[in-house]
């Protein structure tokens, strides 16, 4: 197997890339990048992440999901069903080309979800993309904010066996149920500046563990679009949680993320 690092979650079809996207990917190689698994936010952007997968065939693994919250800006809104209805096509049109689903999941953060029925309806699109999962043989990746119970229990609930839980925040005794259920987890760069996440990955075995970067949000600094060559700060701040070496780290994510996306082997 390939020495190397699996950026797990990142947004390769973000308009923050369009310029200069060459660049990124050729710094990500030279960073000892393998493979990125490029999810998606929206519908508008499933065909973007396919032509991706083509222009750097064996690099770039597209996903397809619709997020929790949609919009963006003053018009960031939770999701709805007829946000999902438009694309369902494109799943079974490109079902062999994707390697997972997402990025999906709930996000109950209280200024953009405010009622009951926004959380239910939150909860029937998540519901249909695992369903989506389930009939495709696919994996998820999955994000969950101010939610990671219900995430959890939903994904269990639904009989998911393959989720990557990325940026999780959740308690850990949160954590160790979706451990317990064969779940694994990732951590962007932005995780070294969060002592409640430290805990967190202290309790997650290095087994579960995936690398991710988040590309372009959570970085190390806010203000600084991040890129997938910056893998290796969670890569290190893992091995120094765990008192163990970058290699294994290295070693034991890549594996990892190989189980969790089987079509990333191919």
């Amino acid at each position: 197997m390939a020495r190397g690092f699996i950026d797990c979650h990142c947004h390769m079809s973000a308009n923050e890339f369009t310029q200069d996207l060459d660049d990124v990917i050729l710094r990500a190689k030279k960073a000892g990048v393998k493979a990125l698994v490029a999810v998606t936010e929206g519908a508008g952007e499933f065909e973007k992440v396919i032509q991706l997968s083509k222009v750097y065939p064996g690099f770039v693994f597209p996903c397809f999901g619709i997020h929790p919250l949609q919009g963006s800006g003053q018009d960031l809104h939770s999701v709805k069903i007829q946000d999902l209805e438009p694309s369902l096509s494109l799943f079974q049109k490109y079902r062999d080309d994707i390697v997972a689903v997402g990025e999906i999941g709930l996000d109950f953060t209280p200024w953009f979800v405010q009622t009951t029925q926004e959380r239910d309806e939150q909860i029937k699109v998540f519901i249909k993309q695992l369903e989506i999962s389930k009939e495709l043989d696919l994996p998820v990746n999955v994000h969950s904010r101010s939610a990671a119970k219900v995430t959890i229990t939903t994904m269990k609930e639904q009989g998911i066996r393959q989720a990557l839980l990325h940026n999780f925040a959740g308690k850990p005794s949160v954590a160790m149920e979706g451990v317990q259920a064969g779940f694994c987890f990732s951590f962007p760069p932005a995780v070294v500046r969060n002592e409640q996440r430290a805990k967190l990955i202290k309790q997650i075995p290095l087994e579960r563990i995936c690398l991710e970067t988040d590309s372009p949000a959570l970085g190390l600094d806010k203000d600084v679009r991040n890129e997938p060559q910056n893998i290796m700060i969670g890569c290190e701040y893992i091995a120094k949680l765990k008192g163990v070496s970058l290699d294994r780290v290295m070693e034991v994510t890549t594996q990892n993320a190989f189980r969790l996306f089987p079509k990333l082997k191919a």
